[in-house]
């Protein structure tokens, strides 16, 4: 059986410490086998945000799998860096605080919805470039039977939550992503969990949204998705809540 924790949106600059300790807490009494974050360590983007990130997971007892918010990237203010070096930061924290997900019949592929400009008023929506999914295509061709999870940061298509992620191309990606073998897809942005199964181009596949563990909550309070896979009974997800 492997277990894995989903958590999103921890949001440093806006973080609720208790529900931070909360969760490493339980990490460090449940030992997963993994934690997926799906993006959103910070909530501007600022080196002291990181640094507070970075000490946070590299902190937790398990090994840890980090993708990127849209809150990773430096904020409006800082627009030179953001259109010229948009991830620096995120990659600097992400090389110190990732360490390798290596579950024996589970396979976590990245897939990148952010970038630092659109075409819309409102850049915190999501985006799936062609040669971000040629990669995780190709990284889904390439697994072994078993397990296989998406993790991203916006919903590719939005679930029945307060919060949308409004993603470009997230419709017919999802269907790509179906048809190369994914099983779920993982994401957050929403701050809301959600678990759905869809059909993508004709396969089923499942979207799964988890919480956050910031201040800035909405219908739920700060919480986490706990993933349990067996290759006889599936994939079962539990939200859990901040206690």
């Amino acid at each position: 059986m492997a277990t894995l924790f989903h958590i999103s949106d921890i949001h440093f600059g806006a973080q609720d410490s208790h529900a931070l300790d909360w969760f490493a807490r339980s990490v460090r009494e449940q030992r997963p086998d993994a934690v997926i974050c799906t993006g959103d360590l910070t909530m501007r983007g600022t080196p002291r945000e990181f640094e507070a990130a970075v000490a946070w997971l590299s902190a937790l007892e398990a090994p840890v799998s980090i993708e990127p918010g849209n809150h990773d990237m430096p904020y409006y203010w800082e627009m030179w860096h953001r259109l010229r070096r948009p991830f620096e930061r995120f990659k600097a924290a992400q090389a110190q605080a990732q360490r390798v997900v290596a579950v024996p019949g589970v396979t976590v592929v990245s897939l990148s919805t952010i970038v630092p400009a659109q075409w819309r008023l409102n850049w915190s929506k999501g985006f799936v470039t062609q040669p971000v999914l040629t990669r995780s295509l190709e990284d889904l061709n390439a697994a072994p039977a078993g397990l296989k999870l998406v993790a991203c940061h916006h919903p590719l298509i939005d679930a029945d939550t307060h919060g949308s992620g409004q993603t470009r191309g997230g419709k017919a990606a999802l269907a790509q992503l179906a048809a190369a073998g994914a099983d779920a897809v993982l994401s957050g942005h929403v701050h809301d969990p959600f678990d759905m199964t869809v059909d993508a181009g004709g396969r089923p596949i499942r979207i799964i949204g988890a919480g956050t563990l910031s201040e800035r909550v909405r219908a739920t309070p700060p919480s986490y998705n706990r993933l349990e896979w067996t290759p006889d009974d599936g994939l079962q997800v539990q939200v859990v809540t901040a206690s």
